[in-house]
């Protein structure tokens, strides 16, 4: 027949793993995406030595460059969302 799909997947199936220009709101891939790396993350035991270097990073001699990059940053910024303050 013209016009009818001959795939039978369920229209979720035949979409999965695809991602197109706009996804609507939000990206569900990217969101998935993000997800998952940060379970593997949080997974690996990594964490800890990756906070312990962050805490370094900022005191240490790293400190001015990443100081004026959130300076910078924040030139670009609309404000801190005043929810975060609750």
């Amino acid at each position: 027949m013209p016009g009818k799909s001959t795939d039978t997947k369920p229209a979720a199936k035949q979409n999965e793993g695809r991602s197109g220009p706009n996804e609507g709101e939000g990206s569900q891939t990217g969101a998935r995406q993000y997800d998952e790396e940060t379970r593997a993350f949080v997974a690996s035991g990594k964490v800890k030595k990756a906070a312990e270097e962050a805490v370094r990073d900022v005191s240490g001699p790293k400190a001015g460059d990443l100081k004026r990059a959130e300076a910078e940053g924040k030139k670009h910024s609309h404000g801190e969302d005043p929810l975060l303050r609750e």
